[in-house]
């Protein structure tokens, strides 16, 4: 297949979502009084906005799934702008294959409709493009994305970081080079000293990037992730900020990640209560025993999650996460919540 044919392919972006123009209150006020899904939804909107009007409340919002190439990137920079989240801990893919990739000045685009129905995977990768379900992207450009992250991880002093500290550091690069979009996580949260966890960081584009860095060093020192030092950075945030909400979407590690910082609080002699807000937003089953579909209840008897302000939502992102956070932002309880800084604090501290 010719340049021309994947040209062709890579037409049509994925345009995120824009919750600030709509006021979307009245529909989830609306569906408060109706049952099932519509009613968990509204009692979780109301539950995040209780975490915004408390202002003893450090929020931190955990993503896993493909988010932003789905069009949820500026919902999340909105929040992060809004102070609306103290603190992120996500997948690789959403903070570095998916936002920073953007940031650098590359899109996602639509799969058409023939491809969605008969989609010939072996032909894209022919044509050097990645699928994720119904979007696909650039696999040239993907590498530039791997390649920009080792260039970063070239330019630091050789020794563990923390991810939230190398994502820092890519943060410092859009700063000098130029954030090639107006909505970008990585680069609000940058600017608003939002600290950013990726468990899991070398899950991701930034592993390539990494692992090119460590090979070329060879003996010599080299710049890696210490993942234990992420798990003591987010503890200690606990620690000092003891009352916080978990806004989380999909599971798996950060969903985890979040909830066990109660438990690592304890381990360090610390008295840090339970999360006292929690929503979560998933499609995931509990009847295997799944760790993204587990419920916040099941959570409490683990002691991470308090049973009062707590509420599960079984519906897809891009569905629910507008309704919510729209809400949210057009209630307004965002306008008086001071902004935490959590990444000063956390550099303020020996860690």
């Amino acid at each position: 297949m010719s340049f021309t044919e994947k040209s062709s392919l890579l037409t049509q972006t994925i345009e995120p979502i824009d919750i600030t123009g709509t006021d979307v209150v009245p529909l989830v006020e609306a569906m408060s009084r109706m049952a099932f899904s519509a009613r968990d939804l509204a009692r979780a909107a109301d539950i995040y906005d209780r975490m915004l009007r408390d202002h003893d409340c450090g929020v931190i919002l955990c993503l896993a799934g493909s988010l932003v190439s789905a069009g949820l990137k500026k919902v999340f920079a909105d929040m992060i702008r809004c102070r609306m989240v103290d603190a992120v801990v996500s997948t690789g893919a959403n903070i570095v294959d998916q936002d920073f990739f953007e940031a650098l000045g590359f899109r996602h685009y639509h799969a058409e409709e023939r491809l969605k129905s008969g989609m010939d995977d072996a032909a894209l990768r022919d044509l050097q493009i990645d699928r994720i379900y119904d979007t696909l992207i650039d696999e040239d450009e993907l590498r530039i994305c791997d390649e920009t992250t080792r260039q970063i991880a070239d330019s630091l002093e050789p020794r563990p970081y923390s991810s939230r500290e190398f994502i820092r550091e890519m943060g410092t690069h859009l700063d000098r080079h130029g954030c090639k979009t107006s909505d970008s996580i990585v680069f609000e949260a940058f600017k608003a000293d939002v600290p950013i966890f990726c468990p899991a960081f070398s899950d991701c584009s930034a592993g390539f990037g990494l692992v090119a860095h460590q090979h070329a060093r060879g003996d010599r020192p080299k710049v890696s992730i210490d993942s234990v030092k992420d798990f003591h950075e987010l503890t200690l945030l606990k620690v000092k900020n003891p009352t916080t909400g978990l806004f989380m979407i999909g599971g798996g590690v950060p969903k985890n990640f979040a909830q066990d910082i109660v438990v690592a609080a304890e381990m360090i002699g610390c008295d840090a209560p339970m999360h006292k807000y929690a929503v979560q937003v998933t499609v995931a089953d509990v009847r295997d025993g799944a760790l993204s579909g587990s419920t916040l209840k099941e959570a409490s008897s683990w002691g991470k999650v308090d049973t009062i302000f707590e509420q599960m939502v079984y519906a897809e992102a891009t569905l629910a996460v507008p309704l919510i956070v729209g809400y949210t932002y057009h209630k307004g309880a965002w306008r008086g919540r001071p902004a935490s800084r959590w990444s000063q604090l956390l550099e303020s501290l020996p860690v």
